[in-house]
Parts: structure tokens; sequence; C-alpha cells
């Protein structure tokens, strides 16, 4: 499974420290070397300044050598560097700190600011120690800390390239720590800075769409930790990736993310057929997230496939039941390999199940259940279960039955009338011709023009 493995591609575009866990994920299910995967976090590590942690690396890969000394050195640099910006930046802390200055501080930065330089002196100048130290403390690995210093600044700051590195530091931070709420807040946030424009530090009059491709393409990636641990994270990351501008920026320059895209839309699949019988909303993103994934996989499979895709493909492109539940077979060990997906695993196989038995009993009317348990790789007694939960579940069961002495599903379908038929193909005719009309009229010149067209 080392060929399905995406650490190298997702590694080049992220944080040094959100690199770790993927790292140690690698020598738990030793696809590589351990090794080599030691040699890689020692790398990582000795640029930072967490030095117990790469000297302790270094003794594991190098047993027979001696520790080098630029790491005492730099740890003594380390220690006075932290006591500097301590102090900088406590000086901050006490005067915002102060419940007369929090009861004072306004919405407006820029009214905070001035009222913090005419009473306590404080400039903005000043106020950036709370950023270098909150930096600093990232360094080593105290995330909690930092998290707590990059907000501070961030609420007084009006630096803008600044907001948006602390951004960038805080979420990594309660991605680091766990702080899956806080983490989506900082997502959103982060997203709507990046859909707003790109920092004027990485801009060039010529370039600025390149850097904001730039800048979504890490994001992107950042956001795989939060989509694959928030409770609804599976469905954000669907209506996220598949807007017009993240789905470009995955088709442009990470065409792997569709692993995530296509095992998102496979773990919602179930829950958004049964969503009509409970409580629980379900966006129509979700519900034709399928169809709208396997266009993407049909597109872009020259780019990139792997046995998660391929089984969407052979599913609904090829309609070949056999090969989709080889693919299945093969995608059962990607997942499980996978540092974001692993936890899914037994919900992807059965959401994976139920799309194929959902594909498969729309085309046959008589339905072998001893058949369907080998598609869907289990053994009779397991299908059979498993057939009937599923027709309990799900809206199968006022079609499908069960007759258990020839140990098959009968499966009636109503005829679907014909002015339904037309409904459902024009429903969203009327929002598609406005939103034509306002394109040319934009284009052009022209008023808008509104055409409606109603059904009966």
């Amino acid at each position: 499974m080392a060929e399905h493995d995406l650490s190298k591609k997702i590694i080049p575009h992220l944080d040094r420290h959100l690199s770790f866990p993927l790292l140690a994920h690698l020598a738990e299910t030793n696809l590589f070397p351990v090794e080599e995967v030691q040699i890689a976090q020692y790398e990582l590590a000795k640029k930072t300044n967490m030095f117990d942690y790469a000297v302790s690396l270094f003794e594991q890969i190098y047993p027979d050598q001696e520790v080098p000394a630029e790491f005492d050195e730099k740890r003594q640099n380390a220690v006075s560097t932290h006591e500097r910006l301590q102090q900088e930046a406590q000086a901050v802390l006490d005067v915002i700190e102060n419940p007369d200055v929090a009861q004072a501080l306004r919405q407006d930065k820029n009214q905070n600011l001035q009222y913090l330089k005419d009473n306590y002196n404080l400039t903005l100048d000043q106020i950036t120690a709370l950023y270098n130290f909150g930096q600093f403390q990232y360094s080593y690995g105290n995330y909690s800390g930092a998290a707590d210093y990059l907000y501070h600044f961030r609420v007084l700051s009006t630096d803008t390239d600044l907001n948006t590195s602390a951004l960038w530091g805080k979420l990594a931070s309660d991605i680091l720590t766990g702080s899956w709420d806080r983490a989506l807040e900082e997502l959103d946030t982060l997203r709507e800075a990046i859909d707003a424009r790109p920092p004027t530090s990485l801009l060039t009059s010529s370039e600025p769409a390149l850097v904001q491709l730039h800048s979504r393409t890490w994001f992107v990636h950042w956001s795989l930790f939060v989509y694959f641990n928030h409770p609804q994270g599976r469905t954000l990351l669907l209506e996220t990736f598949l807007s017009p501008t993240y789905l470009n920026t995955i088709q442009t320059s990470c065409p792997w993310i569709l692993r995530y895209l296509a095992a998102a839309a496979i773990l919602s699949r179930k829950s958004s057929s049964a969503a009509p019988n409970t409580q629980t909303p379900v966006s129509t993103r979700v519900r034709t997230a399928i169809r709208e994934v396997v266009k993407v996989i049909q597109t872009e499979e020259y780019q990139y496939h792997d046995p998660v895709t391929d089984f969407l493909k052979e599913l609904y492109v090829e309609f070949d039941f056999e090969k989709a539940q080889r693919e299945l077979g093969e995608a059962e060990k990607v997942v499980g390999d996978d540092f974001f997906l692993g936890e899914f695993r037994e919900e992807f196989l059965d959401n994976a199940r139920y799309l194929i038995s959902e594909a498969y009993c729309q085309i046959h009317q008589k339905i072998d259940i001893g058949d369907l348990s080998e598609r869907l790789n289990l053994s009779p007694d397991e299908g059979e279960k498993w057939i009937v939960n599923l027709i309990r579940e799900t809206r199968m069961g006022a079609d499908a039955k069960i007759d258990l002495e020839k140990n098959v599903i009968e499966i009636t379908r109503p005829a679907q009338p014909v002015y339904q038929t037309v409904i459902e193909k024009t429903r969203g005719l009327a929002l598609r011709t406005q939103a034509l009309g306002a394109a040319v009229s934009r284009r052009g010149g022209a008023p808008e023009v509104g055409i409606t067209v109603a059904v009966k």
C-alpha cells in the first residue's frame, strides 16, 4: 500500500509541526522503513526549537555518535530569547488584562490603539510582541500558549499581513491541541480572508491570482485535519470542496485531494439518503455529492486515481459490480492506512456496501441475496443480516420485500407520473436561466433580464 500513501504529496503543503503527526502515523503503519521515517522526523525537528525531541531522535538514529554541540548552543539562545520575548509580551498583557482597559475597548481596532497609546503608551510595535512571543512558543511546541498570545494579538492589531499570519498560526495551534470547534471557527475565518484577497506582502502586480491559488491549496490541505475530526466535518468538506473556487483549486494544483472528496461523499451518502426520515437537515450539495464527485473523478482520472476513486468510477460509470467489489477490497486497505481516513474504515465499508446495494437494486427487480452478499464481500449469513438492516434503516423498506424461502429480494417500483418527471427535469431551470442572464448582462453591460419558468 506504500504506492498509495499521500504523505509525500501532503507534507509539502503543511507547516513543519503539522507534519509530525503524519510521520508518526507512518512509523506505526510500517509502510516505509522505520529508520527512514525517523530520519525525516529528525530533519524536521532539528530546524525547530524542540531540542529535546530532536536529540532523542538523533540518539535513536545514530546510537554510536555524540549529540552535536550545536543543540546546546541553540538551547541557550532559545532560553535567552524566550525571556526577552516574554517580558515584552507580558508588558502588553498586563495592560489589556486590566479590567478597566477591557471595559474600555471597543470593536474599532483603530480606536482601541489610540486609547492604549493615549492612556498607556502602547504602540502597534509593542503589541506585535504578542505575535512574536506566540510564534516563538509555537516553535518549541507550546501550542496552547501560542494560541492564546496569537488570539490576543489579533484582537488588537491592525496589521493585515501579520493578522493573516497569526490566523494560520492560531489554526495550526488549535489543530495540534485537538480543539476542533475553535479550529473550525478559525478555518472559516481563514477562508474568508483568503477569498477576500491574498496578503499584500506576497502580491506582485501581475500574479495576485497565483498567490491566491497557492493560499487556497494550503487551506485545502490544512482543512483535512479539521474536517476529518469535527463531527460535522465530512458534510462541511463536501460543501467547501465542491464549491467552484475550491474544486478548481483541487483540479489545478492538488488532484490527490480527490481521495478525501470521494471518501467524504461515501461517508455522507447513507446518512443523506436516510435524512427524510430524520430530524437532521442535509444540504442539497450532500445529496448530490456522489454524482458531482463521480464527474470530477472521470475528468481528472488522467491526473490522479486510486482504489477509492476507482471504486466510484467502476460503480457509477462502468456499472461493473465485480470490478467495484475488487476495488472496494483495495480501498479498504488504503483507507485503513491513511492518516485522515483510518478511523473511518468500518464506516467507510458500511457506506460503500450501501452504495453497491443501492446501485444494484436500481437495475434489478429480483435479487439473489447470496449473489448480493458476494458482491458486498460478505458471507451469506452476514450478507442476509446486513441487507435486512439496510432495508429497515433506509427508504428501501417500502419498495423491497424479502422472500426467505427463495432467498431473494423482490423490489416493486411504482411508475413515476409524467408530470413529476417534467418537474424534476426543470426544477432548477429558472435559477440557472437567471444566473445566465446576469452573467450575460455583466459582460455586455445590458440590463439584467429575468425569465421565469412555471411548471404545473
